[in-house]
């Protein structure tokens, strides 16, 4: 016998019936946080990640929720495609990402024009393949999933550190052109978020500093941050569903820190 699905108790918030969202890396982690929380609120949901089975387990722990979930298999490095699959949305989070940590002298090329292109590039092309839908009719929400790294600089990560300042300042420029449209884009900037990426980082940063891994939590990723716990997925969708809801209508080119407090040093 098949148990009932259990979901997240949701705070109250947006009424997103009717609207229909597209939310990246969407099999897991933050992703998958967001698109379950905007169904929630009732919106038609497109799932976009290039892991199927990812998305067909989220399509399954979707069900009974008020809105739909629509996966959509997609590699973002296919840039026309990217932007094929925004065409119609209301609601566009981009928040598929990568990392590697590296020093500048050793970084990969290859990987660091990977990252721009999943991370910058692909976010301009669905941005631009979702306004002509959201001007046509005055109204739209761009999220686009930052982190403190787009405000602050780490060493070891400068694909990473590149794309996110360069989100930050796409998000910016987005606004001040949506603001007539009635189009607001924010970013989230999350600290370390209790994620796949965050969990492989671990890894990596105890190679990079010689550490073990017990001790990369507390001494290098939590370093400068004044909570001493990983952000849970769940806070980061309920922040994007709230920029998302109409009392978030004034809110336009900033980015909400879910930091811990790294950014007031």
């Amino acid at each position: 016998m098949t148990a009932p699905t259990t979901h997240p108790t949701y705070a109250s918030g947006p009424d997103l019936g009717g609207r229909t969202a597209l939310v990246t890396g969407a099999a897991g982690g933050i992703g998958r946080a967001c698109v379950l929380r905007l169904a929630a609120a009732g919106a038609k949901v497109r799932a976009v990640d290039r892991d199927a089975e990812g998305l067909e387990a989220l399509a399954g722990q979707a069900h009974g929720l008020a809105g739909a979930v629509e996966p959509q298999t997609l590699d973002l490095t296919d840039l026309d495609a990217a932007e094929q699959v925004s065409a119609g949305t209301d609601i566009l989070v981009n928040n598929a990402g990568l990392q590697l940590v590296r020093p500048l002298e050793e970084f990969p090329p290859d990987v660091f024009h990977t990252v721009l292109t999943v991370m910058l590039e692909a976010p301009f092309r669905l941005i631009r393949g979702a306004l002509p839908h959201m001007y046509g009719q005055g109204w739209g929400r761009i999220v686009n999933i930052s982190s403190v790294h787009g405000l602050r600089a780490s060493p070891y990560k400068s694909a990473y550190v590149a794309a996110k300042h360069g989100l930050e300042g796409l998000s910016k420029t987005a606004a001040l052109e949506g603001a007539e449209h009635g189009v607001t884009s924010n970013c989230v900037s999350p600290g370390y978020v209790r994620t796949p990426l965050v969990e492989r980082q671990i890894a990596d940063q105890a190679a990079a500093h010689g550490l073990p891994e017990e001790r990369v939590l507390a001494d290098v990723l939590l370093k400068d941050s004044a909570l001493k716990r990983l952000l849970e997925p769940d806070e980061v969708a309920e922040a994007v569903a709230y920029l998302c809801g109409p009392q978030a209508s004034f809110i336009t080119g900033t980015s909400l820190p879910l930091d811990g407090g790294w950014t007031a040093h």
